[in-house]
């Protein structure tokens, strides 16, 4: 057998493997001789079937079959053993030609395969970066206790809209690129588009600017689901308003401190406001730092520059994949050409420097999210006597894939880590509107 790789492109190739006689005649002979032994064939009794006759019946057969698993093997070990950092899977390509199994002395096959090329990455005090921290002033308190209001309160869906409600229809694009239905917080729109969105019916449609309508960009791009290239591409777009849904706040009392902290825990509206705080600055500090893990990312991938072979990662995940057609790749593979850069990236610094992750670590990270969970329904302080067992379970659920889930990112926080103390930091405190700007 022989194997050879061709780069035919900057990171992506074609593997072919050879297969001669010689290579698979020996097992397909082999295997008529068992089957000699084995096979139930009217006339003759069992083990006495004449080797001719299972070569005329199953040749083909057993010789397709062992082809398949010597090019199986030589081409896993070919690519688990190769320097080449390969991604996605081979793809066999499709030959017009038909083999002659029985009379053909020689197989060629071959696989598009993609690749991704070394490159390099200094993680040292020359990558600078900003990590802003929220100021918690009495602005972010009053937003944060009028959200408990909307949430406590009451919906009514009024037939014209009023500044504070979230309306919700269909958003579309002259070209047809953009054909969906969004919801629109008024409270995420700048003053000018407010202004065209409030005191309308149902059924009204409105022009809007999505590069200057809204607060923050994400607003809008995380609903129609586009990167910021495409985002950028975007021209006017027009609204239709299908449904009005407006909050009546709770009042500012006892029945409202009670479903918020639980009965009796607070007294008067000084110490909700206290509480809240705490609660607020507690949760930024989560938001703090998940936004800073994303601009390290961001940093290095930039800063690394990886090619990847795009087009057939495209066909690959494609092929490999009912639920994915050509059109949801399109709006999905920025993401994931990002998560697969980082992995890259990850991979790449684990080996340099080290990094190991532990069995108890993944034990500990596992505990900690079940903690979390069980806080968000007010069980996690009674459930510390069983954290054990249901980290355990957890971990073996899912056939393994739940250990890998929390291997990764046990892994990726370390690299994180790593990364953090490298490189230079630099502080800024923010207003909350900021922060969302950012």
């Amino acid at each position: 057998m022989k194997i050879t790789f061709d780069k035919n492109e900057k990171t992506q190739g074609v593997i072919k493997i050879s297969v001669n006689r010689a290579d698979f005649q020996p097992g397909v002979d082999q295997k008529i001789k068992e089957y000699s032994k084995t096979a139930n064939i009217k006339g003759f009794r069992q083990g006495k079937v004449p080797q001719g006759m299972i070569r005329k019946m199953y040749g083909n057969a057993l010789i397709v079959e062992e082809i398949n698993k010597l090019v199986s093997e030589k081409l896993n070990t070919y690519l688990r053993e190769s320097d080449t950092q390969f991604l996605g899977e081979p793809l066999p390509v499709q030959k017009d030609e038909e083999f002659d199994w029985e009379n053909q002395e020689s197989f060629e096959f071959e696989y598009e395969i993609g690749f991704a090329e070394p490159f390099d990455l200094k993680v040292d005090k020359k990558v600078k970066l900003d990590k802003h921290f929220i100021k918690v002033d009495e602005k972010v308190i009053d937003e944060t206790i009028e959200n408990l209001q909307r949430q406590f309160g009451e919906m009514e869906n009024p037939n014209i809209t009023s500044d504070k409600d979230t309306v919700y229809g269909a958003i579309k694009s002259k070209d047809g690129s953009v054909d969906q239905e969004i919801n629109i917080d008024l409270r995420d729109v700048e003053k000018g588009t407010l202004k065209k969105l409030t005191g309308i019916k149902v059924g009204t449609e409105v022009e809007i600017d999505p590069k200057k309508s809204f607060k923050h960009d994400n607003v809008i791009k995380n609903q129609l689901r586009i990167d910021d290239e495409e985002f950028k591409k975007l021209k006017k777009l027009t609204f239709t308003v299908q449904g009005i849904n407006h909050h009546k706040l709770a009042p500012i009392n006892q029945d409202l401190f009670d479903k918020t902290f639980g009965k009796g825990t607070i007294k008067d509206e000084a110490g909700f406001r206290d509480r809240v705080k705490e609660i607020v600055s507690q949760n930024y500090k989560g938001e703090e730092e998940k936004f800073f893990d994303h601009q390290v990312r961001e940093k290095l991938t930039e800063a690394a520059k990886i090619n990847l072979p795009d087009e057939f990662l495209k066909k690959w995940l494609i092929r490999t994949n009912d639920n994915i057609t050509p059109e949801l790749m399109e709006l999905e593979y920025t993401s994931y050409a990002k998560e697969l850069k980082w992995s890259l990236i990850r991979n790449l610094i684990v080996k340099n420097q080290d990094i190991k992750v532990e069995h108890e670590d993944v034990i500990n990270e596992a505990k900690e999210l079940i903690k979390q969970q069980f806080a968000g329904s007010g069980m996690g302080d009674q459930m510390n006597d069983q954290l054990d067992t249901f980290a355990n379970n957890y971990l073996q659920g899912e056939n393994g894939e739940n250990y890998m889930k929390v291997f990764n990112q046990v892994q990726s926080q370390k690299v994180l880590d790593y990364i953090k103390d490298e490189v230079t930091v630099k502080e800024k405190t923010v207003s909350l509107d900021e922060f969302r700007k950012l």
